[in-house]
């Protein structure tokens, strides 16, 4: 099978198409043949060779995480009755701590049928993947904030992924989003998708227009962004209002004046404390994928690239001018 293989670390040029032979599911595995894989900006930064203190990569190996496909083989202890299904899932083993080396970025892959989700009729293989990781962590995050109707609600990274849904979720809940990105394109599909002012976050003082804009501050602030933006955005959050950290789109997550912002009755969470406790991710998933089948949420999917591409899908992203998702078809895709 084809596979996409980091054999050293560095830049883009370091991901080749290889032939490989294909995996064999133990007992509680199954094997997807990949129609779709989810390209993050984590696979990029591992990639370059960032985080080994934490995430121990071995060399070779295949990136990525999410896919969606069919699956063509199950482990003895699987319900055959998955054989076939059309499925979204995270791969088993991406080379991370010694696993074995297959990520998503192959014509198959393994995944623990544990955590196999069917894809329902009405939704997308692309779609599927897209939310795998977004339309999770966009619920949960929006459901901690308690966005009130009339409100004013600030998103960075507002053109990414999660910040698509974070303002269609925001507008829905009858709140003022302001969206911040970088560059009109981005901005101007904020717009599109709900916003009811754009910021443009690189140029200086837009934290300052938010404060403005807001009349004081947004009573909810989040921030996919992180880095020195994401501080930023910390004063642009009202007094006792509270910024949600869940993303690192420039580069690490937000390194703002954390005790600044508790003198003025700010809640800083970042992503670990957004997500510990009790969270039902099965009725996430159920809710996400409901609400876009029925049309009350639009999936963005920016970019696609075959798999023989998929330099230029990390060159892209590390670019920042990605737009929503970014995937790679692998399969014949729905």
């Amino acid at each position: 099978m084809r596979a996409v293989q980091v054999k050293e670390f560095g830049g883009p040029e370091v991901l080749e198409v290889v032939e490989l032979s294909v995996p064999q599911p133990d007992s509680g595995e199954v094997v997807v043949d990949v129609e779709v894989a989810d390209v993050m900006f984590l696979d990029s930064r591992l990639r370059s060779g960032w985080g080994q203190d934490y995430f121990q990569l071995s060399l070779p190996y295949v990136p990525g995480g999410a896919v969606g496909g069919v699956v063509s083989a199950v482990g003895a202890q699987v319900d055959p009755r998955w054989l076939g299904k059309r499925v979204v899932t995270q791969t088993a083993a991406s080379g991370i701590g010694g696993g074995l080396p297959i990520g998503g970025y192959a014509e198959k892959s393994l995944a623990k049928a544990a955590t196999l989700t069917e894809i329902p009729v009405g939704l997308t293989t692309r779609q599927a993947v897209a939310l795998a990781h977004d339309g999770r962590t966009a619920l949960a995050v929006f459901d901690r904030a308690a966005v009130q109707p009339g409100s004013w609600v600030l998103i960075t990274a507002a053109a990414g992924g999660l910040g698509t849904l974070l303002i269609q979720l925001a507008t829905a809940a009858g709140a003022n989003v302001v969206a911040a990105a970088r560059g009109a394109e981005k901005l101007a599909l904020a717009t599109r998708l709900g916003a009811v002012e754009v910021v443009d976050y690189s140029l200086a003082g837009w934290e300052d227009r938010v404060r403005r804009i807001t009349g004081g501050g947004a009573a909810v602030v989040f921030d996919g962004a992180g880095g020195a933006i994401g501080g930023a955005a910390l004063t642009a959050a009202a007094d006792k209002g509270i910024f949600l950290g869940y993303g690192s789109a420039a580069g690490d997550f937000a390194n703002g004046d954390t005790e600044a912002a508790a003198a003025r009755g700010v809640s800083v969470l970042g992503l670990f404390d957004i997500v510990k406790g009790e969270i039902d991710w099965e009725a996430i998933v159920h809710r996400i994928h409901t609400a876009v089948i029925a049309g009350d949420l639009e999936v963005v999917i920016g970019q696609t690239f075959p798999l023989d591409r998929v330099e230029q899908a990390h060159t892209a992203i590390e670019s920042r001018s990605t737009l929503g998702r970014t995937v790679l078809t692998i399969g014949a895709s729905l």
